[in-house]
Parts: structure tokens; C-alpha cells; sequence
């Protein structure tokens, strides 16, 4: 039995990718009177601690073990904010979902498309990057996204741009204990640190106090954007975004949302079949009619959706004559796709330049 058992183990993280070595971090955790900066390296758990009065001045070091060029430098956000539920329509726009870890391709697409350059420096001037949904589960390099999203916000404020993190699925999942599909390697760190998974991003974490910041759906000029959709149930309850994203926020992180809370007011935002983050009736039956996508237009007072959580092979691309855009592409199969906005029109872009008119 004690040969099964390995031999099953061993099978798990070949397929998974995780290896005894485990790289991973940094984690920021507050205790009332300091800083806690944790990181694994080489299995092992590396703990530094600073004065609670460093925050507004505390510069932490992102690295990449085998890839040093990839190292970035974070500096904590002397306090964080809940984000704004709607905008004006910016000049650019480049969207993107469904990152879930794959720090490579997400870098490689920012950079071919000049929203950052190989330094990690912001250069897409008053453009807004938007991410619909998913930052975790499944790839390799979940933390060190996260901490990119969360560095880019303040390079693109000072150059009157904009970074749009809106949570999807995997977030509210991670943030709640729906661990069903973390990467077996985070489950490990965890436990090299000696701590609980869920305290990685609890509510004395700088990412877990940041992730809460996020909404589940936003207004950005024309655009509405969420991680999955808006069915005619969340139609019908005529909410502003801002309305819904106030009642969300504080469920977060209850695990008890994800099975119903059995209240009217709350379950349709994180029941499956009808919830912001989990809906795929644009895509999957039973589809969701031209009359339904057109109130959730009125409803809202945009001209399109934008989703993510739906692979369908046309992405990214345009339903419904352009009033649904998909996003959603494999990016652990190597298909890095965005959609951009520039000019008045949209394109399909990739992580080699390449561009197509949508």
C-alpha cells in the first residue's frame, strides 16, 4: 500500500509540474507591530521582519529562480482603497482574462503589445489595462502575477493610465476555501511556511487587503466587464454596478457563498448558473438570447459585454454583432491572445505582435 501511495505521489506532481524544490513568494503579512515578509526558496522558508512604519516606504523584491531577468521590485502601497465601480472611456484599452498563474506568457503578451517594456516600466501611457477575472489556480507562477497587477497599478496612475483588476471565479474561490483546483506547489509552500493556505491572502495579507479592494463587475465607458456574464436573473434586479459590487465585497471571503446563503439579495451573485464570475450563457446552453444581452445593455447603459471564463475556439472574438466580446483563451496550452482597443476599433493581439482586426 506504502508503494501505491508513492508511486500515485509521484505521478501527481509529474503531472502538475511541482517538484521538491519549491520557489515561491514573497508573502507580506501584518502583526500588530511589523512587517512579515515570507518566502519559500529551495524549499525552504525564508522569513524577514521589518517596523510596521516601514509600509509606506518598503520595497520588496520579486525573483525567479533560473530567470533573473524576469526580477521585479514591488513597493507597498502605503494604504489601499476599494476601486471605483465606474469610468470614462479611455483612449486605449488592452483586456485580458484567465491568467491563472502563467507569469511568462502574460509578460510576453504586455510586452509585444507596449504596455510595459522588458524593465517593467509602464508605456502605455493614459491606456487601461484591464484583467477580467482569474489570477489564480492551476499555473506555476500565481504569486509573482498577482504582485505584477499590483505593481503596474501605481506606474500606470502616475501616467494618468489605469490597471482594472476585476476577481473572477478562481479569486473569490481562493479567497473563500474552495481549494479544489490550487496548484499542488501553494498547498506546499504553505506548509513549508507553517502556515494555513488561507492565511496567504487573509485579511492581515497586503495581496488578500488588496485582492478585497477588487470588484466583480465594472463600467469602463461603453464597456461592461466581469469575469463571465450577466444573466436575466441579475437583470431583472436592477442594480447599478456600483449597487453590486457593495453588496459582493462583503462575501468574499464567506465559503458559505459558494453553495447560497439561502438570501434573495445574495445568491444570485454567487449562485453558478446565475453569478458574475461562474455565468456561460453567451457560449454554452441554455444560451442566452439577443432580447437578454440587449436589456443587459439598457440595464447598464453600455454598448458592449466583456468576458472572460468561457474558452470557445473563436475567441477572442465578437457575439451577438458585437455586443458580447470573448477573451477567454488556454494560456496553459500556450495561447496568449488580448483584446485592444486603439483608435476607435478593436484588434486581437498576441504575444508575437501579431494583430488582427476584430
Amino acid at each position: 500500500m506504502k508503494k501505491i501511495i508513492i508511486a500515485c505521489l509521484l505521478a501527481t506532481i509529474a503531472f502538475t509540474g511541482y517538484s521538491q524544490e519549491v520557489n515561491d513568494g514573497p508573502y507580506v503579512v501584518y502583526s500588530p507591530d511589523s512587517i512579515l515578509v515570507s518566502r519559500v526558496v529551495a524549499g525552504k522558508s525564508v522569513l524577514e521582519r521589518f517596523p510596521s512604519k516601514a509600509k509606506g516606504s518598503k520595497n520588496i523584491d520579486v525573483k525567479f529562480e533560473g530567470n533573473g531577468d524576469w526580477n521585479f521590485i514591488v513597493a507597498l502601497k502605503p494604504e489601499l482603497k476599494i476601486e471605483p465601480s465606474e469610468f470614462a472611456q479611455p483612449e486605449k484599452m488592452f483586456i485580458v482574462s484567465d491568467i491563472e498563474g502563467e507569469f511568462e506568457g502574460f509578460r510576453k503578451l504586455l510586452v509585444a503589445n507596449k504596455i510595459i517594456n522588458e524593465k517593467y516600466e509602464w508605456t502605455f501611457g493614459k491606456g487601461h489595462l484591464v484583467i477580467c477575472g482569474d489570477l489564480f489556480d492551476r499555473g506555476l507562477s500565481v504569486t509573482e502575477s498577482i504582485w505584477l497587477i499590483y505593481k503596474l497599478e501605481g506606474l500606470a496612475k502616475a501616467a494618468g493610465g489605469y490597471v482594472h483588476t476585476i476577481l473572477g471565479n478562481h479569486d473569490i474561490m481562493n479567497l473563500s476555501g474552495d481549494l479544489r483546483y490550487v496548484q499542488p506547489k501553494y498547498m506546499e509552500s504553505a506548509k513549508i511556511l507553517g502556515v494555513d493556505y488561507l492565511s496567504l491572502y487573509g485579511v492581515d495579507s497586503e495581496l488578500g487587503k488588496w485582492l478585497r479592494t477588487k470588484n466583480t463587475i465594472e463600467k469602463i465607458g461603453d464597456n461592461l466587464c466581469m469575469h463571465a456574464g450577466v444573466s436575466p436573473v441579475i437583470n431583472s434586479l436592477g442594480l447599478s454596478v456600483a449597487d453590486i459590487n457593495k453588496l459582493c465585497r462583503p462575501y468574499y471571503d464567506k465559503v458559505k457563498v459558494l453553495k447560497g446563503v439561502g438570501d434573495a439579495k445574495i445568491d444570485p451573485f454567487f449562485k453558478g448558473e446565475s453569478s458574475l464570475f461562474w455565468y456561460r450563457g453567451y457560449f454554452f446552453d441554455p444560451k442566452a438570447t439577443e432580447a437578454e444581452v440587449l436589456e443587459t445593455l439598457r440595464v447598464f447603459g453600455v454598448k458592449r459585454i466583456v468576458v472572460g471564463h468561457t474558452i470557445v475556439p473563436e475567441n477572442i472574438g465578437f457575439y451577438y454583432g458585437g455586443k458580447v466580446l470573448g477573451i477567454d483563451v488556454n494560456r496553459h496550452s500556450g495561447d496568449h491572445q488580448g483584446a485592444l482597443f486603439e483608435d476607435g476599433k478593436w484588434y486581437k493581439v498576441n504575444e508575437r505582435v501579431e494583430r488582427k482586426a476584430l
